[in-house]
């Protein structure tokens, strides 16, 4: 398995994993096709995109949507995405992404790395086993409107 810088023509296979993978009970979206192309052009066309995929044999299995964020006292980069197909997870594919971007971070000399995630979904626990903490003094919040 290679990471590589994700390009353009990447994003409608990335879409159709991420329907894959969030398409389901646990999850319980429904993204279509178009929506999800949509929703990931969005990140990558951000002035500061970083994205990579994960190639087995010259098959995307994995992808990381982030994007750098200025922040007062350091920047940091933001994990906007990041899905594995369901027949690859529990192999190691995403701790291979979020390692890659890891070390962009240290190159950058950036301060690490956020991400924002379901707390009653699985993901929870492999950025938990990936050394990410739960930050009890941030709060998301949002608000339904109707």
């Amino acid at each position: 398995m290679i990471i590589q810088k994700m390009e353009k023509d990447d994003i409608a296979v990335c879409a159709d994993i991420m329907c894959s993978v969030y398409n389901n009970e646990i999850w319980q979206c429904c993204w279509t096709r178009k929506m999800a192309i949509e929703y990931l052009t969005d990140f990558f066309e951000m002035k500061k995109f970083v994205g990579y995929v994960l190639v087995d044999e010259k098959e995307i299995i994995a992808g990381i949507f982030a994007h750098e964020k200025v922040w007062w006292n350091n920047s940091e980069i933001f994990v906007d995405e990041m899905f594995v197909k369901p027949e690859r997870q529990r192999m190691g594919c995403g701790s291979m992404l979020i390692r890659q971007i890891e070390i962009y971070v240290r190159e950058k000399r950036f301060a690490g790395i956020t991400l924002s995630t379901n707390r009653y979904a699985p993901a929870h626990i492999f950025y938990q086993k990936n050394s990410f903490e739960d930050c009890s003094h941030v709060l998301f919040m949002a608000k339904e409107i109707i």
